[in-house]
């Protein structure tokens, strides 16, 4: 029996499992929007979650913490240094992240979540998500019409 054991297993070892979740939450912190499955969505909340947390103590020991799970600087900055500091993530004493649920995956039929930090939409992040040449050929596109 599972009695007091928490999180989702999700058909993978202990060492994957980790090393997925710090993927995710480094695609999580770069991008501030990605989709992946229900299940993982609502196990990388928790340690999304923890990111914020940590960057709102803001003390060397929770930078430290930070970047074992990210292992790069440039997201631990951004962490500590805008998102913690942003005022719909700021105000709040957890939850700082929203799951929308998009349907179901054509190939395998499992369904698929949208995670985000609350307050991101898809029209402030798309700096993240998209490559410059993509976003100077969609500008060029726009002009040209």
């Amino acid at each position: 029996m599972r009695h007091k054991k928490s999180g989702r297993k999700l058909n993978r070892n202990a060492s994957h499992r980790k090393a997925m979740f710090a993927n995710m939450v480094s695609a999580i912190v770069r991008y501030e929007m990605i989709q992946t499955t229900d299940a993982k969505a609502k196990e990388l909340r928790r340690f999304a979650d923890k990111m914020i947390t940590l960057g709102k103590k803001d003390t060397l020991h929770a930078r430290r913490k930070a970047f074992s799970i990210l292992r790069d600087k440039e997201l631990v900055a951004k962490v500590f240094n805008d998102l913690a500091k942003r005022e719909e993530i700021a105000s709040r004493q957890g939850g700082y992240t929203r799951i929308i649920k998009l349907g179901n995956r054509a190939q395998d039929n499992a369904p698929i979540s949208r995670i985000s930090w609350v307050g991101a939409t898809l029209e402030n992040t798309e700096k993240y998500r998209y490559t410059k040449e993509v976003l100077a050929a969609k500008f060029e596109e726009e002009n040209a019409e």
